[in-house]
C-alpha cells in the first residue's frame, strides 16, 4: 500500500510539472517569437538595399594584349574577369551547386534544413563549424555585409538572401556568385581562377578542372593545388561524388575526371622588355577614359606590340650602350641612356619601343617624353622642302664660309661643317649624304624658314620649331617618336603615317570603344619622297651612316649629332619599317669625342633591323622618276666619266638641265 501511494503521488507530481513545463515552454516560445519579431524589425531598418544587385557590375581586370593577342599586362583592384553563365561550361554552375548548396534550386534563398543540420552539428561538437549558408546567403554576405561572424550578421544575411531570391532569378544569383567569390591566388570569380590555376578561360575548362575550382571556395588556401595537392584531390573527389549523387554526371564520368592528369598554369610573369610600351598605353587609356575605367573597367586593350621585335630592340639597345662604355672608359659605371622606336611605314603601327636602358630604375620614356635636339637628322625635312619647291638633287650650292647675325651671346654666327673644311660648289644630294652644315643653311635661306616649319608640322612634328636658320642644323627640340614618325613620309611614298599603339579597345561586354582605322595623309608627292629616299640610301652606302649598311635589301637613313656630342641619333628605314635610335645622357653631358649618330646609334639600328622579317626588299620607284649620271663637282650629266659621276633620281617635271630660274615656289 505504501508503495502504491508513493507511485500515485509521483504521478501527480510528474503531471503537474509537465503542465508547468508546457506552460513555461509556450511562454518562452511566445517570448522568443516576440523578441525575434522585434529584432527582425529592428535589424530590417539597417539592412542594405539590394537594388544594386540587379545591375551587378563589379570591378574587373583590364588586360593589355600584344599584336598576337597574348597578355602583356593586366591592371586591377580585384583580379576578376566577368563572364556570363552562357559562356561557361554547362557543368560548371552545377558543380558549385552540388558542392555548396544542393537545394539551391528549391529553397527561397534560405535553407531551413541546412541551418538545422548545421546547428545540430555545431551543438554536438561544442563549437561553431558548419555555417549552413546557401549560395544566395554567400552573395549577400560578399556584396552587402561585413565578414564578421555574429548572429546579428547571420540574421541580416538570411533576410537579405530571402529578399534577393524574390528579386533575382536563380540564374542571375549564380551569375553573381560565380563572378564574385574568392578562389585564392588573388583570383576573384571563376574566370580569373581558371586563368590562375589552369592558364585558360573558364569556357575551356573540363570536368576535372571544374571539380577542382568548385572545391576551392570553402577554404581557398587549405585546398590550393599549389600548396596542398593531396587535400585538393580529396576535395575534388567530394565534388565529383556530389555531382554524381545529384545526377549531374554519371559515376563513370566522375571516375574518369578524377583519373585525368591536370596541367597547371604557370604564375603570371611579365617581360620587363615591354614596360615602356605598356606604360605609354596605360597613360593614354587613363587620360582618355579615367583611372577607374583603367583599373576596374574590365577593358581589353589590343596593341601593336610585336613581342619578338621588342626583345630584339631591348637587346640591341643594351649591346649598343655597353660598346659605347668600352670605347670611352673601359667602365660601365656611367652609362648613357638610349632609346629606340620602330613602326611600320605604311600603317604607323609601333612594333617595338624601348624608352631607356632600365625601366626599374627610370620610368621616364625617352621615346615619347624626352625632347632633344635631333641635329642633322632634321636636315631631310629641309631638303625635302627644297626638292618640292623646285630644286633637284643636282642643284649646286656653294659650300663656302658664311657669316650670319649672332644672338645675344655672340655678335655673329659662323657655321662650320663637321670636318671644319669647306668644299666649294656642292650638289644638293652630296650635301645631304655628307651632312654639310653650311650648304643646308644656305638652302634653308632660299627655301624659307616658314616653308620648312610648315612641312615639318605636316610630317608630324608637333613640337615648336624655331623661326630662325638654326633649325637647319636641328636646333629645335623634338621627341624621337615625332622624328621617326616624320620619316614614314619618305618611306611611304610621300604619305605620312601617324604612330599607332592601340588597334582596339573593348569594354567588359565586348563593345568597341575605340578602333584604329587604316589610313594616312599625303604630305609630299611621290617623286619628291622617292628622291629623298634615293639620296638617303647613299647616306648609308657612302655617307655618314655607313655603319648602318649591311641589310639584305635596300635601306635609307640619316644621322644626327648635336653640339659637343650631347645627343646622337640615327633614323633609318626599309620599304616596310622605320626605326629611330637615340643615345645621350639625361643631363645632357657629352657622350665623348666623335660619338656621332653614325658611330653610336647606326650600329644599334642595324643590329635591330637585322631581326625584322620583311617581304619587300626594294623601294617602289614612281613612274615619274628617271635616273641620270651626274658629275659630283659640276652637277651636270656626265655619262662618259663614271668615276666622277653618281646616279641621281630626278622627277620628269624637274630635269637637271632645267634653268634654276624656272623653279617656282609651290608653297605648301
Amino acid at each position: 500500500m505504501v508503495a502504491k501511494k508513493t507511485t500515485k503521488k509521483n504521478r501527480v507530481w510528474t503531471w503537474s510539472h509537465v503542465h508547468l513545463s508546457v506552460y513555461l515552454l509556450s511562454i518562452s516560445l511566445l517570448l522568443t517569437l516576440f523578441i525575434g519579431t522585434v529584432l527582425f524589425l529592428f535589424i530590417s531598418l539597417n539592412i542594405p538595399d539590394i537594388s544594386s544587385l540587379a545591375a551587378y557590375n563589379p570591378p574587373a581586370t583590364t588586360v593589355i594584349l600584344d599584336r598576337n593577342g597574348k597578355q602583356i599586362d593586366r591592371i586591377y583592384t580585384h583580379n576578376r574577369f566577368v563572364v556570363r553563365i552562357d559562356n561557361m561550361p554547362k557543368l560548371l554552375p552545377l558543380a558549385f551547386v552540388a558542392a555548396e548548396d544542393a537545394r539551391f534550386f528549391q529553397h527561397p534563398g534560405v535553407d531551413a534544413w541546412s541551418i538545422l543540420r548545421a546547428l545540430i552539428h555545431n551543438l554536438s561538437k561544442g563549437r561553431r563549424g558548419q555555417g549552413g549558408s546557401t549560395i544566395t546567403q554567400q552573395v549577400a554576405r560578399s556584396l552587402l555585409l561585413t565578414p564578421e561572424k555574429t548572429y546579428t550578421r547571420k540574421i541580416k544575411e538570411a533576410i537579405l538572401a530571402y529578399r534577393i531570391d524574390k528579386v533575382l532569378t536563380k540564374k542571375e544569383i549564380l551569375y553573381i556568385y560565380l563572378n564574385q567569390i574568392y578562389f585564392g591566388e588573388g583570383a576573384y570569380g571563376v574566370d580569373a581562377a581558371s586563368r590562375a590555376y589552369f592558364d585558360k578561360k573558364a569556357v575551356d575548362l573540363d570536368l576535372a578542372e571544374i571539380a577542382i575550382l568548385a572545391g576551392l571556395p570553402q577554404a581557398p588556401s587549405r585546398y590550393s593545388p599549389f600548396k596542398h595537392f593531396d587535400l585538393t584531390k580529396k576535395r575534388q573527389v567530394y565534388v565529383l561524388n556530389r555531382m554524381a549523387e545529384e545526377g549531374y554526371i554519371t559515376p563513370t564520368m566522375a571516375r574518369t575526371a578524377f583519373q585525368k592528369s591536370l596541367l597547371w598554369g604557370a604564375p603570371v610573369e611579365y617581360d620587363e622588355d615591354s614596360r615602356y610600351f605598356v606604360q605609354y598605353v596605360r597613360n593614354y587609356v587613363q587620360e582618355k577614359y579615367g583611372k577607374d575605367a583603367l583599373r576596374e573597367g574590365g577593358l581589353t586593350i589590343e596593341t601593336t606590340l610585336d613581342p619578338d621585335l621588342q626583345k630584339s630592340a631591348t637587346a640591341a639597345i643594351l649591346r649598343g650602350v655597353a660598346h659605347w662604355a668600352v670605347r670611352r672608359s673601359k667602365s660601365t659605371s656611367k652609362l648613357p641612356q638610349a632609346a629606340l622606336v620602330a613602326m611600320e611605314s605604311e600603317t604607323g603601327k609601333v612594333r617595338a619601343l624601348v624608352g631607356g636602358t632600365d625601366f626599374g630604375k627610370s620610368q621616364f620614356n625617352r621615346v615619347t617624353q624626352a625632347k632633344r635636339q635631333p641635329g642633322s637628322a632634321f636636315k631631310p625635312i629641309v631638303y625635302a622642302a627644297a626638292l618640292r619647291d623646285g630644286f633637284t638633287p643636282a642643284s649646286l650650292i656653294d659650300d663656302s664660309p658664311l657669316v650670319l647675325p649672332g644672338s645675344e651671346s655672340r655678335t655673329s654666327w659662323r657655321p662650320q661643317n663637321f670636318s671644319g673644311e669647306f668644299y666649294g660648289p656642292t650638289t644638293l644630294a652630296t650635301a645631304l649624304v655628307h651632312s654639310r652644315n653650311v650648304v643646308t643653311i644656305k638652302l634653308l635661306q632660299e627655301v624659307g624658314v616658314e616653308s620648312v616649319r610648315k612641312l615639318a608640322g605636316k610630317m608630324g612634328i608637333d613640337s615648336p620649331i624655331g623661326k630662325n636658320l638654326s633649325i637647319a642644323l636641328g636646333a629645335s627640340e623634338v621627341s624621337l617618336l615625332e622624328l621617326t614618325g616624320a620619316y614614314t613620309t619618305f618611306a611611304n611614298e610621300g604619305r605620312r603615317s601617324r604612330p599607332v599603339f592601340i588597334t582596339r579597345i573593348l569594354d567588359r561586354d565586348g563593345k568597341v570603344l575605340e578602333e584604329w582605322k587604316p589610313g594616312n595623309e599625303r604630305v609630299l608627292d611621290e617623286e619628291t619622297a622617292y628622291q629623298m629616299t634615293h639620296i638617303m640610301q647613299s647616306v648609308i652606302e657612302e655617307g655618314t651612316g655607313k655603319n648602318a649598311w649591311g641589310l639584305p635589301g635596300e635601306s635609307a637613313g640619316k644621322t644626327g649629332t648635336t653640339d659637343k656630342y650631347r645627343d646622337a641619333c640615327f633614323i633609318g628605314y626599309t620599304p616596310e619599317m622605320v626605326c629611330g635610335v637615340w643615345m645621350g645622357f639625361d643631363r645632357k653631358h657629352s657622350l665623348g669625342s666623335n660619338e656621332t649618330g653614325g658611330r653610336a646609334c647606326a650600329p644599334i639600328w642595324l643590329d635591330f633591323m637585322k631581326k625584322v622579317k620583311q617581304k619587300k626588299e626594294r623601294f617602289v620607284v614612281p613612274e615619274g622618276i628617271v635616273f641620270f649620271p651626274v658629275d659630283r663637282q659640276t652637277g651636270k650629266i656626265n655619262p662618259m666619266n663614271r668615276d666622277k659621276s653618281t646616279w641621281m633620281a630626278f622627277s620628269k617635271k624637274r630635269l637637271p638641265w632645267a634653268d634654276a630660274e624656272s623653279r617656282t615656289d609651290k608653297g605648301e
